[in-house]
């Protein structure tokens, strides 16, 4: 179960804090909505839950707060605004990496493929789903590590009737086997339906925390209730006085001899059925109905089959009235199928009869059974719902399949995070975008520079002018480092816990390792293509090996190993792909000049003969000439950018772990 004490947001300047001192349950084995309208602090509420935002108060998820638990993910499964993910990953690459990031078996990608019907969409594009594919995708990732807790944020938020009704139906499952299940929304409509328990916020305090009937009973909209066996007529009468007097009046067939009025009161409606001669059975104020075409609540369900039973199959008639007094005529039933009036410019709605599901915990709107045709257009989420008397006493329909439990858990494992960022860096093209846009550029820039002159032919080879303060391959890997952790941050429920960006060593280690590999790669592949379009273009005179070529080579990937490692912690630290380039490109253009400034100012002393000393220091001779490397390495650092990165790294590197540090003592 799910329990928030005194749940409050950080006050802003002035302001009030968006969420004060909500404290509430959700128990297990219940669906429970958090209601309330935009601004109301739901959200906010459910960021302090997750402990995404800084606030005060606790929450415990089965009697532990979040950062208590080793696997979070394992725990809650989060939905927190659209699907987290790349627009160009595909969806089974997407769940594949998630497996990865959770530590589940990669079979499990596929079975919740076929839970949630997007097997036929695997090969598919994040960017290319729509709405509702969105939602059901969103749904698949909270599932996928088999959560005991789901979390989410206006899951029903955008989507037609039929894919609520389906979406409701994954959350009564999974609180039916024992799980729970705490939904934002709001429509009140949407909670009394799809919850057992709703929870109010308005303003960021809690109003009401009641049962789903209660709720019905007490916050939910006042009707008048009329049974006639005139209905048809009086409904006509009561819609056309309603446009004379200019008066907002709402009538609903609600089926056979049943009228709900919205928006006038029992004396008004008995003198106008006095003044006309119509027989009523019975007139009475009655509140908890969730709007015209609602249809009866569980407590009104049987008296509403025994009306079908009688031989009612749906609504003759109904009227809406406007505030400008425009009244249009009802929607009209005939022959099993229902025909929605479109509304009127003043803001006028038809709507037919609606029943609800015999079984309430089959909660949603019941999807269009009027014809072969009428479920098939996706954005009729507003439709009506005719059901005739064998569909209400048939029995109600079985929930959905949830995916099978994950009955053995994968150990932990240091190759995890590092599947997890292969997965995350080979599954779509920007990598390899732009390791092709910086071998172009370095192959235009190394033949410009060879028909210009006067470049050193180490510049020549890696394409870096005097000019430039990084070449075009240091820049790619900075950026690639710095995309590290993009789809952390435009996405936090990728992370691998908790839904916000992890900040573990083991993941640290994985991104720095991919990103070593990519730069040594991206670095080796500049200089041969460099050096194959200059033998092309002017021949072999400017393709021979340097002398030094050791310790040019050694400075060449230093160079670019050291800019992507720069991009991965500054991304880190400063949870911006921006600011990781940014970081990258400071280092030549900032850092630099200091280091060049204080290394060229006055010495007493030199750093002369150290190869030898280091020699007597050691007492031994290096094998293989050892120190040819040593001393080369030496020389990168003593250089000004060799300098001035390993400076800057060393910053990142403390920055990140003091960081690190500071999130684990919160």
């Amino acid at each position: 179960m799910i329990q928030a004490f005194g749940l409050t947001s950080n006050s802003r300047k002035d302001l009030p804090p968006a969420v004060d001192d909500v404290s509430f349950e959700a128990p297990a084995g219940r669906v429970t909505a958090l209601l309330g309208a935009s601004g109301a602090g739901k959200t906010t509420t459910l960021r302090l839950m997750l402990e995404l935002q800084q606030g005060r108060g606790l929450t415990y998820f089965k009697g532990r707060p979040l950062h208590r638990i080793a696997h979070p993910s394992r725990e809650v499964g989060v939905l927190m605004g659209d699907v987290p993910g790349h627009p160009a990953r595909t969806v089974r690459g997407h769940l594949r990496m998630l497996c990865a990031a959770a530590g589940v078996p990669v079979r499990r990608a596929d079975e919740v493929l076929e839970v949630v019907g997007l097997v036929s969409l695997r090969d598919e594009r994040l960017g290319t789903l729509s709405r509702g594919m969105d939602r059901r995708l969103g749904l698949a990732c909270a599932l996928l590590p088999d959560p005991h807790t789901l979390v989410l944020d206006a899951p029903a938020d955008g989507l037609s009737a039929r894919e609520s009704h389906w979406l409701h139906g994954m959350l009564r499952a999974h609180a039916a086997q024992g799980g729970t299940v705490l939904f934002t929304t709001a429509e009140p409509k949407e909670a009394a339906r799809a919850a057992d328990h709703v929870i109010t916020l308005e303003q960021g305090r809690l109003v009401a925390d009641q049962a789903a009937a209660e709720f019905a009973r007490t916050r939910l909209r006042p009707r008048v209730a009329v049974r006639t066996p005139h209905a048809a007529r009086l409904a006509a009468l009561l819609a056309k006085e309603a446009r004379t007097a200019h008066r907002s009046v709402e009538v609903v067939r609600e089926g056979g001899n049943r009228l709900s009025v919205y928006g006038s009161t029992c004396a008004d409606v008995g003198e106008t059925a006095f003044r006309h001669g119509v027989l009523v059975h019975q007139l009475a104020d009655e509140v908890g109905d969730m709007g015209p075409g609602a249809g009866p609540f569980p407590g009104e369900f049987a008296e509403a089959a025994q009306g079908a039973r009688a031989g009612v199959t749906g609504p003759e008639s109904g009227e809406f009235v406007d505030n400008e007094g425009g009244g249009v005529a009802g929607t009209a039933v005939r022959g099993g199928q229902a025909h929605d009036n479109p509304s009127t410019p003043s803001g006028s709605h038809l709507h037919g009869e609606r029943t609800v599901p015999a079984d309430r915990r089959a909660t949603g709107d019941q999807a269009p059974r009027c014809g072969p045709d009428s479920g098939s257009d996706p954005a009729g989420g507003s439709g009506d719902t005719v059901l005739s008397p064998a569909t209400l006493s048939r029995a109600p329909a079985p929930l959905p399949p949830l995916p099978p439990p994950i009955s053995v858990r994968s150990a932990p494992s240091p190759l995890r995070p590092l599947r997890y960022e292969l997965r995350r860096a080979a599954g779509i093209a920007t990598g390899f975008l732009t390791a092709a846009a910086v071998l172009v550029a370095s192959a235009l820039t190394a033949v410009l520079l060879a028909r210009v002159g006067h470049t050193p032919q180490a510049r020549l080879l890696a394409a870096w002018p005097r000019e430039l303060p990084l070449p075009p391959a240091a820049l790619g890997a900075g950026l690639l480092g710095a995309l590290a952790f993009g789809d952390e941050f435009r996405h936090p429920a990728l992370a691998a816990d908790r839904g916000t960006v992890p900040r573990r060593l083991g993941l640290l280690t994985a991104k720095l390792a991919v990103a070593t590999v990519t730069a040594l790669t991206l670095a080796f592949l500049t200089v041969g293509c460099d050096a194959e379009v200059l033998y092309l273009v002017y021949g072999r005179e400017l393709t021979e090996v340097p002398a030094d070529w050791l310790a040019l080579s050694v400075s060449w990937f230093g160079l670019v190993v050291g800019c992507a490692w720069s991009g991965v912690l500054a991304a880190g630290v400063f949870r911006s792909t921006t600011a990781g380039l940014a970081a990258v490109v400071a280092v030549p253009v900032l850092v630099v000049p200091l280091v060049q400034s204080a290394l060229e100012g006055a010495s007493v002393r030199a750093a002369a003969g150290l190869p030898a000393r280091l020699r007597e220091v050691f007492l031994l001779q290096w094998p293989f000439g050892g120190e040819r490397y040593l001393v080369g390495a030496v020389r990168v650092i003593a250089q000004p950018v060799g300098g001035a990165l390993a400076l800057s790294l060393t910053a990142l590197l403390c920055a990140y772990l003091l960081t690190t540090l500071r999130s684990r003592v919160r």
